[in-house]
């Protein structure tokens, strides 16, 4: 009888950590976290200068969140476009530049008086616009037509999106459900297996949908940032890719622009193993300083630059249960935060950057070019007019 429950005491804490790495897939990713394969060695640690904090945080942004009442999306945007101005008073980088928001609007969800409300807080120099998109069951051509009619309507009707010099719309993404390139295991939410290849013939630059820890399509690539290649006769072709660096040339069909996983050891609330820290930011995990610290400890960065340290965080802006946090005193501590401990000038330099500038400035460290990240904001893609141009 002893033996048996000196066997139970041993069998049962086994299979509950098994039952918590399975339910949050984290057998997809825990190898390539235990390898931490994305810091920079020790030649390349030891850099003269500062450090830059490139400070970056995109917003699946959706009004229509559960299907609510035409009153409740106005009073979304509304929320959005009175507070997030207040929010930003007084909040400044290193460049004299106050936060900035990228709100990846869903093509689905498009109405044209929430987009103008955004386009106003664009216009204050507090946000961008990029794109998202739900869909299921889709071919390569309902993909096209879709990113197309979207792309080109926000470029007319709204100056919401840079162009290129033949007038196409550039434009970086973010996958609805996280199922780029088809990678759900159950095949839902997507349906494209070339998805890489048409969001990059038809102007996007570069994904931003990851992490998406716990959810089964995180890639078991994490922490870095790279080049996919699409293979159209498999998904989650982006699961693995060739990494940005220093010298380096565009590869594959799309960069991957990855935002910080790993763990959250202090505070632990529920579970056998430790919090994920996904780089999500609502109410149950808000921007705490312990929190910041490990976004920069992670030091995602283009290989041979590690001085320039890239942080993509993520949100769900419209959802009534985290716009406190996200337009409250908890953001408001956590720019605070990154003013005064990453920004002094000497040993750190913070940039408030959109996702189009974080991408302009990965591509200018890729060029070898160095100096302050500042200079390369519109290294590449251009800043959107957000100036309509329907009728030229």
């Amino acid at each position: 009888m002893v033996f048996i429950i000196l066997i139970l005491l041993v069998l049962i804490p086994v299979a509950l950590v098994y039952w918590e790495v399975r339910k949050k897939n984290l057998l997809v990713w825990l190898g390539s976290y235990f390898k931490q394969d994305w810091r920079p060695d020790a030649n390349q640690a030891a850099t003269k200068g500062p450090r830059h904090v490139m400070f970056c945080f995109v917003d699946h942004y959706e009004p229509q969140w559960l299907k609510p009442s035409y009153e409740v999306e106005v009073k979304r945007v509304a929320r959005w476009r009175q507070d997030y101005p207040k929010l930003c008073e007084g909040h400044r980088d290193a460049d004299g530049r106050p936060p900035v928001h990228s709100f990846f609007y869903p093509e689905e969800e498009y109405r044209p008086e929430h987009m103008n409300a955004l386009v106003e807080l664009c216009q204050m120099g507090l946000g961008e616009i990029d794109i998202h998109l739900h869909h299921h069951d889709d071919t390569e051509a309902g993909l096209r037509e879709k990113l197309q009619r979207f792309t080109n309507l926000l470029v007319k009707d709204h100056g919401a999106l840079p162009v290129d010099a033949q007038g196409r719309p550039l434009w970086s993404f973010i996958h609805g459900n996280w199922a780029l390139d088809n990678s759900h295991p159950d095949g839902v939410c997507c349906g494209v297996n070339n998805e890489l290849i048409v969001l990059r013939e038809e102007g996007c630059y570069a994904d931003f949908t990851f992490p998406a820890a716990p959810d089964p399509c995180q890639t078991s690539t994490i922490n870095k940032i790279y080049y996919a290649k699409d293979d159209p006769a498999k998904p989650k072709s982006h699961d693995t890719g060739m990494r940005v660096k220093v010298g380096g040339k565009p590869s594959g069909d799309l960069m991957i622009i990855q935002g910080p996983l790993g763990f959250m050891f202090k505070n632990r609330k529920f579970g056998i193993l430790p919090r994920i820290e996904n780089a999500d930011v609502r109410t149950s995990s808000p921007p705490t300083p312990d929190r910041i610290d490990a976004w920069v400890e992670t030091g995602i960065h283009v290989e041979g630059r590690p001085e320039w340290i890239f942080i993509k965080l993520h949100t769900h802006g419209t959802q009534e249960r985290d716009t406190d946090t996200l337009l409250g005193p908890a953001m408001d501590k956590a720019f605070s935060y990154l003013e005064s401990k990453y920004n002094d000038g000497v040993n750190w330099q913070l940039h408030y950057v959109s996702a189009r500038e974080t991408y302009n400035i990965i591509k200018a460290a890729e060029a070898g070019l160095t100096g302050n990240p500042n200079q390369y904001r519109d290294h590449v893609i251009p800043r959107p007019t957000f100036v309509p141009q329907a009728g030229t």
